[in-house]
């Protein structure tokens, strides 16, 4: 199984593992990490996602495979547009609108689309090995799936601009401007991904998957104004919950809350 899932407390691992070929994408990645993101979704015993590249592929993921003849290659228009609704399966549509907290593990070279699905997660991570390339201009194409516009958002537009037209970012830059969170030594990665994991997760998993709406969707609308408007509904929602009564409580009681997810 090239996608591998795992479960430790309340946090999965999803790990991409084609470590023959540094991890690099094939149809079975998409359909195996969409896979993986739907059971996940629906197992309301997982409250944060983490997702990484097999460690013996030196890579978080390389991007496409380059040495099949058929990357890259559409054999006709029409095929084209009558698949165009199939894009609501594709694993970065998948990522991006992934409800609960996600933690991106970049331990190598995350290229092409591998580069794109890190910033489709809410957090990342990085090892000192690590490095972002958006290769697709000299192939001829563009990035895919909102690829760079994704990524401005994250970085600003000069930024994502220079990936989009080529040039690499290292692990120390990309936490400077930001694409990154943390940056660790390489053999610190996983389990300074799994403590941040682990933090979000003991946390009431309602709270943090309307954290994340309220940001996503926040981001996309005309005015801060609107935004502050809608979340106020979220917290009135949240008021009602069993967690958030615990959660009072155990801030008074000076003791270790215990969340439900209700």
């Amino acid at each position: 199984m090239p996608v591998l899932c795992q479960k430790d407390g309340h946090v999965a691992t999803i790990t991409l593992s084609r470590p023959e070929a540094r991890n690099a994408w094939a149809d079975d990645f998409t359909s195996g990490l969409v896979d993986h993101l739907k059971n996940l979704e629906d197992d309301e015993d997982v409250w944060c996602v983490i997702l990484t590249g097999d460690e013996a592929g030196g890579a978080f993921s390389a991007g496409a495979d380059m040495k099949r003849t058929d990357t890259h290659v559409v054999n006709s228009t029409s095929d084209f547009i009558r698949n165009l609704p199939k894009r609501k399966n594709h694993p970065v549509t998948a990522l991006a609108a992934f409800p609960k907290p996600i933690v991106a593990a970049v331990n190598g070279y995350a290229v092409g689309i591998g580069c794109i699905l890190t910033y489709c997660c809410d957090l990342i991570v990085a090892s000192d090995r690590a490095e972002w390339r958006l290769p697709q201009s000299r192939l001829g194409i563009v990035p895919a799936h909102g690829g760079s516009v994704r990524l401005a958002r994250w970085v600003g537009k000069g930024t994502a601009m220079r990936l989009a037209l080529g040039f690499p970012l290292k692990a120390e830059e990309a936490l400077r401007v930001g694409l990154a969170q943390w940056l660790v030594p390489h053999d610190e990665l996983m389990g300074q991904a799994m403590e941040i994991a682990q933090q979000i997760a003991s946390q009431p998993p309602l709270t943090t998957r309307l954290v994340k709406e309220s940001l996503n969707l926040g981001l996309e609308m005309p005015s801060a104004d609107l935004a502050a408007h809608l979340d106020m509904y979220r917290f009135f929602a949240l008021e009602a919950t069993e967690d958030k009564k615990e959660g009072h409580a155990a801030a008074r009681e000076k003791r270790k809350p215990h969340f439900k997810g209700r």
